[in-house]
């Protein structure tokens, strides 16, 4: 009963937040505050537990960095950055879009894929206000790629950090079977770009001449303020890539550096605060309980047992399984916490498997659907919520189904394109 209780509340507010009939932030406030009065979440646990409650690391990991780019915005380096890009381009939309997302795509594996976003989206913002062309298409497709990027690394998407804790994988694991899939999937996106985007891309020669003639440099408005935060933030990145070998959770090396480049640049703390996106936050926190009810009473480990049960011997039809599920289930349940929540039932199944290579395939299969599933919804990964969150701050609103309509077509593409290379790499 507690089950189809927390499920009918969780799609009614999923309902809500699709259709945009009410206010996302307040749909997660009263879905989460129902979880809790219908005792269908443990406050003891929702607070206190990463795996079934609130993500603090998530929480505080985009906290900081959006002090951190709170502050880079202070020095100009953003305005520098999209008319130089805009003038690489030489104001052609496809040409801007490949390089935004190239820049997106190689940066994600490194930063993760929210940092790149949080990074990011203010350059194309800025550039498509110079050029005069719609910001929404560039910012999702950046997303779309990001997704997709981050999947090659350990660090690149949340759930591989989940993943890898759980089966014991390490960064140079994920580099050899999860990069070269990412390399030819992220190729084969850009191509279906031209396609997928192609009513988006609005040429303007008066807008193009206007940025053409602008001098980048003349955007920095405090050079000595902007050396001091790329000094702080190669610190940061440096504590990203090797977090693992520090012991430290990336959460905690936002926040060190957020306080780091508060201190070394003298900014109001005042102006910066009023920087950061408190609704997002506040979303994640809400959409992170409502997971939360479903994990408490079974509902996500009954659906991912289901998706996994009867398979016997039939290893790639289990990896077949893992894949698509873990696509389609992630793309609507969040897919950090979904990856939590399955991990202990992909071990189950790694625990039976003849052999290691047949149980490494189940993860790199159930890594692969989570991670290239964020992709599905506006709600399916922390960097489609982040950017979506930025977007609307600045005047260029992406509704669910914008967003959505776009990322389920890559979902599929991508999400077909991993398992025919699961099947090929490791079942042939």
């Amino acid at each position: 009963m507690t089950a189809v209780l927390a499920l009918a509340v969780f799609v009614v507010a999923f309902f809500f937040i699709a259709t945009e009939k009410a206010d996302k932030v307040k749909v997660v406030l009263v879905a989460s505050a129902l979880m809790a009065v219908l005792r269908l979440v443990p406050g003891n646990e929702v607070f206190f537990s990463e795996h079934a409650g609130i993500d603090w690391n998530v929480i505080f990991l985009l906290f900081g960095m959006m002090i951190i780019v709170g502050i880079v915005k202070q020095t100009g380096i953003f305005d520098y950055l999209a008319i130089w890009a805009a003038k690489k381009a030489r104001g052609r939309p496809y040409r801007l879009m490949v390089m935004l997302m190239g820049i997106t795509a190689i940066a994600s594996p490194v930063l993760d894929n929210v940092t790149t976003i949080m990074l990011v989206a203010p350059v194309t913002i800025v550039v498509c206000n110079r050029l005069r062309i719609p910001a929404q298409p560039y910012l999702i497709a950046e997303v779309l790629a990001s997704n997709i990027g981050g999947a090659a690394t350990l660090i690149g998407d949340p759930p591989n950090i989940i993943i890898g804790s759980r089966a014991g994988l390490t960064f140079t694991d994920f580099l050899v079977h999860m990069a070269p899939v990412v390399v030819v999937v992220f190729a084969l996106f850009v191509l279906f770009t031209r396609v997928l985007f192609r009513s988006s891309f609005r040429y303007h020669p008066e807008h193009v001449a206007s940025v053409m003639a602008l001098q980048e440099r003349r955007a920095i408005t405090d050079p000595a303020m902007l050396r001091r935060c790329m000094a702080v933030f190669v610190v940061v990145v440096a504590g990203f890539s090797m977090h693992t070998v520090l012991h430290l959770d990336p959460a905690i090396v936002a926040m060190v550096g957020a306080g780091l480049m508060l201190m070394v640049t003298g900014a109001d703390v005042g102006d910066v605060l009023r920087e950061v996106e408190w609704r997002t936050l506040v979303f994640f926190m809400g959409l992170f309980v409502m997971v939360a009810g479903l994990v408490h009473t079974g509902v996500i480990e009954t659906i991912g047992t289901w998706a996994v049960q009867g398979f016997a011997d039939n290893y790639f039809l289990a990896a077949t399984a893992l894949l698509f599920g873990s696509s389609a289930l992630g793309a609507f349940f969040d897919n950090i916490p979904y990856v939590a929540t399955m991990s202990p039932v992909v071990e189950g199944m790694v625990a039976e498997a003849p052999d290691a290579g047949t149980g490494q395939a189940l993860w790199w299969a159930f890594a692969l659907g989570a991670d290239f599933g964020g992709n599905g919804t506006a709600v399916a990964a922390s960097a489609n919520v982040v950017a979506i969150g930025i977007a609307a701050r600045s005047g260029h609103r992406i509704s669910f189904w914008q967003f959505t309509r776009y990322g389920i077509v890559v979902t599929l593409l991508t999400t077909a394109l991993a398992w025919v290379y699961v099947w090929l790499r490791y079942f042939t």
